[in-house]
């Protein structure tokens, strides 16, 4: 299973190609939660989200030959526009299949960095067999999102760098979906300071992780419809692994609750962030009567969120 080392090393891989994303904080929401809180903003990340870390460990080492067939991945997003542009940048062909409720927004962008798009339908079979049948027919290399332990521990250095960057924390707060990016955070957490607790958060209405840890059966996901779009992925048997035994909870949040973490980040801190991405201020909000006096990491995964219905509204009325 992966280590601390593992994270190290994708750092010093990938530390050139990333950006080391901003650390913020607010006094209005220490004092609402009686905590101090960090938060790791992957939204300013390259592509827009913690996914291009992993992209950019795996590219890196692939060999000559594997660069030379191209890649390939499934993803609604964020995986996908960070493999696009990693590819772009290191002369690689890449081909993403997209299922067909992906967001405008994260379309045109991964199409924008250079990528070939196929669309599937709204599953991850659909997506799954799509992909398969690419390879079987180009030999294209598939970039799994999560399913990687170089992807895993590309995604951890962005725990990595908040806990370097702002010392111990006693609690931190991580998105789940997949699994790749809390199984990369809680190794590099329990790694550098192992007293600390691993929290993963969750839509309720994408509970899947959460019923999996509960009764120590994976569970997949059905394709839930919630506004997280990105955390409608099922957890491998590799990342169920790692949170098994690195995350000391998983926990839910109401589509509600969501909303007031992404209102909140919106308005009193000036940052754009897409649903995912708020889930874990959302779970630390929600746990604030157990976080009271303590110092908490929360991971902002993403910022990648489609506003067009919002501006073309507008620009109707002009």
């Amino acid at each position: 299973m992966l280590t601390l080392n593992e994270v190290e090393e994708a750092y010093k891989r990938i530390e050139n190609m990333v950006n080391k994303t901003t650390i913020l904080t607010s006094r209005t929401l220490d004092k609402k939660v009686r905590a101090k809180i960090f938060i790791k903003c992957e939204n300013f990340q390259r592509a827009g989200a913690f996914k291009f870390r992993g992209v950019c460990n795996k590219l890196i080492q692939l060999s000559a030959k594997e660069k030379a067939k191209g890649v390939v991945t499934h993803s609604s997003g964020n995986h996908a526009q960070a493999l696009a542009l990693a590819s772009s940048i290191l002369g690689i062909k890449s081909v993403i299949v997209m299922p067909e409720n992906t967001p405008k927004v994260k379309l045109d962008a991964t199409r924008g960095y250079g990528a070939k798009i196929v669309q599937c339908s709204n599953s991850i079979e659909a997506r799954e067999e799509r992909c398969n049948k690419l390879i079987k027919k180009f030999g294209y290399l598939l970039i799994h999102p999560y399913d990687d332990d170089q992807i895993i521990a590309g995604a951890g250095t962005a725990a990595l760098e908040l806990i370097k960057t702002v010392g111990d924390l006693d609690y931190i707060f991580c998105p789940v979906g997949g699994g790749g990016l809390i199984s990369g955070t809680s190794i590099a957490t329990k790694g550098l300071c192992p007293k600390a607790k691993v929290i993963a958060v969750e839509p309720k209405k994408a509970d899947d992780a959460y019923r999996s840890f509960q009764d120590g059966i994976l569970h997949l996901s059905s394709y839930p419809d919630t506004i997280a779009d990105g955390l409608r992925t099922s957890l491998s048997k590799r990342t169920f692994d790692i949170i098994k035994k690195n995350v000391d909870k998983i926990i839910t949040v109401s589509e509600k609750e969501i909303l007031d973490a992404m209102k909140f980040l919106w308005i009193r801190m000036k940052i754009v962030v897409e649903p995912s991405g708020a889930v874990s201020l959302a779970g630390a909000k929600k746990m604030n009567k157990y976080i009271k006096g303590k110092r908490i990491g929360v991971i902002i995964s993403g910022g990648n969120i489609d506003l067009e219905d919002f501006f073309n509204k507008y620009n109707n009325l002009i």
